[in-house]
């Protein structure tokens, strides 16, 4: 399965003040540890939400909102992108990760949908869509 791992946001994340060298060195080790497992599919940090945008949707009209966005606890600060055997492994992967901000922190595993989560309403020719867009997004990667 492949889940999404969040790490949310904090005062200092979100005032832009960047991780000491010693968690980047933390966050280093763990990151080629994800990679030698076999895990580690994305990952990156995010810039602070004052450099963000939310565009909201009402029907047909769409509204763009600048941010800062003022729910710290609701931001996110960076993510991974992993694949694991069971929603278990990637708990353990987590309780194993350095605290990615000083004091308290939060990370929150997202089980990501497959395919078949969709059951028929992912038709056939919607699925033979979905396969070729993803084939053509790696090959652009590559």
């Amino acid at each position: 399965m492949r889940c999404m791992v969040i790490v949310k946001a904090t005062k200092d994340s979100e005032a832009g003040i960047m991780p000491k060298e010693k968690l980047l060195a933390e966050m280093g080790k763990f990151n080629e540890e994800l990679v030698k497992a076999g895990i580690l599919l994305a990952g990156e940090g995010l810039q602070p939400s004052s450099k963000g945008k939310r565009v909201r949707f009402s029907g047909e009209k769409r509204t763009v909102i600048d941010g800062p966005f003022t729910e710290t606890k609701e931001l996110i600060a960076g993510f991974w992108l992993w694949q694991v055997r069971s929603m278990d492994e990637a708990v353990e992967w987590v309780k194993r990760c350095p605290n990615p901000h000083e004091g308290e922190a939060e990370i929150e595993i997202r089980q990501v949908f497959e395919a078949e989560d969709f059951g028929s309403e992912l038709t056939p020719e919607l699925r033979k869509q979905e396969e070729r867009l993803c084939s053509q997004s790696t090959a652009k990667k590559r």
